[in-house]
């Protein structure tokens, strides 16, 4: 599956980006870095089991074990201490990353309810691309009785892009479902 992703990236978009921006040089053209998984979690300061049940499952969704993130600072308001563990993530390159987008973008997205493509503004202004997802039970690999609470996450996908405009080209080929 992910090598697929890769072909068409080596195909087709790579030859299309070339064309339709005038790069000299083939190490001009964009491409995608790296894709990075993020989940919060807020309760984890009450219950030390929620950080586990988030790994195992941003564990099954990529492939990867993830990492835990820790607070910086201290923050009397939240009742977070420096060092708590507040949330979980993973960075993921070359195959994995392929393999990810590949069912990101033809399995889990289409079985959101009432959906009609990402927003083609959440780009930073410098060719990253993020977007949230509301509930962790799109990806297949994640079995509805297993769960404890749906959890959203967010999903950066950095390029090597300059510009928005090349970036959102760049994904389009890829096939990203941006919203008409």
């Amino acid at each position: 599956m992910a090598s697929n992703m890769k072909e068409l990236y080596v195909s087709t978009v790579a030859p299309a980006l070339m064309k339709k921006f005038g790069y000299k040089s083939v190490m001009q053209i964009p491409k995608i870095d790296k894709v990075v998984i993020n989940v919060g979690a807020g309760e984890a300061k009450d219950n030390a089991k929620v950080i586990d049940a988030i790994m195992n499952d941003l564990a099954a969704i990529t492939g990867q074990k993830p990492i835990v993130c820790r607070a910086k600072k201290s923050v009397a308001n939240f009742k977070i201490r420096e060092g708590m563990p507040i949330g979980v993530k993973v960075t993921l390159r070359s195959e994995k990353m392929y393999e990810f987008l590949d069912r990101l973008f033809n399995v889990a997205f289409p079985r959101v309810r009432d959906f009609r493509g990402i927003n083609g503004n959440s780009f930073d202004g410098r060719g990253n691309y993020s977007t949230g997802i509301k509930e962790q039970l799109i990806f297949p690999e994640i079995e509805y009785d297993k769960i404890d609470k749906v959890r959203g996450m967010d999903i950066n996908i950095i390029t090597t892009a300059n510009t928005d405009e090349e970036a959102k080209a760049l994904l389009e080929l890829m096939g990203a479902p941006f919203a008409k």
